[in-house]
């Protein structure tokens, strides 16, 4: 599994002409799906980066929207525009078009044969869902803002699989100990603590930014 994170505040790969941004989000490449894990504020810089990333967005048949705030659904409506057919999975109810199929995910959902949701989990200010994702040894919990808290995702995401790392915006997350037995940690985005979670696990906190590609 690749994930390659295509909207976020940095730049990690430089000299490409990438775009950095208020928002997120993030392309998971399985042998199966390529599922696009919220589209960030901006569509144009969203496809923008991802022109630049080779990233065709037409191999794109999945979306998971984290939750309904414009730094994480507001590249959607162009991005569909590119999409010639795939699934969406978030809060917010939808019609189906000939294009999307809505698919709802309040509930804990199998959308890949690696890919689960967390369902929807109460947060403040709004609900959020994240992702699950199995790799070769362990799973991996992927974020969008964690309005509803670092220690309740992995948690939840806990009971799919012993997940062994997160990545995302973690908000103003400030519970470490929750994050001393993971073996990876990628803060992006809106993480407030950011440069305190790095310097505090030097060998598993790593730079997240548009352009970072993650092995799992």
């Amino acid at each position: 599994m690749k994930l390659t994170i295509v909207y976020d505040n940095d730049i990690f790969k430089k000299g490409l002409g990438l775009k950095s941004d208020w928002g997120f989000a993030c392309l998971i490449e399985t042998k199966n799906d390529t599922v696009l894990f919220d589209t960030g504020a901006k569509g144009k810089i969203l496809l923008n980066n991802m022109k630049l990333l080779d990233i065709n967005p037409k191999q794109i048949n999945k979306i998971v929207i984290s939750h309904e705030h414009w730094d994480h659904n507001g590249g959607l409506k162009d991005l569909i525009t590119y999409i010639e057919k795939a699934e969406i999975f978030r809060p917010k109810s939808q019609k189906d078009d000939n294009k999307i199929k809505h698919r709802n995910s309040k509930e804990s959902t199998k959308i890949s044969e690696e890919i689960y949701t967390t369902g929807i989990l109460k947060g403040t200010p709004v609900d959020e869902q994240s992702l699950v994702l199995k790799g070769k040894k362990n799973w991996y919990a992927l974020t969008g803002c964690s309005h509803s808290g670092v220690d309740n995702i992995l948690k939840t995401a806990n009971k799919i699989g012993y997940t062994a790392g997160i990545i995302g915006g973690f908000h103003g997350f400030n519970k470490f100990k929750y994050l001393e037995k993971l073996n990876l940690i990628y803060p992006c985005h809106c993480t407030k603590y950011k440069k305190q979670i790095i310097e505090m696990f030097p060998d598993k906190a790593k730079k997240c930014g548009v352009g970072k590609t993650i092995d799992l």
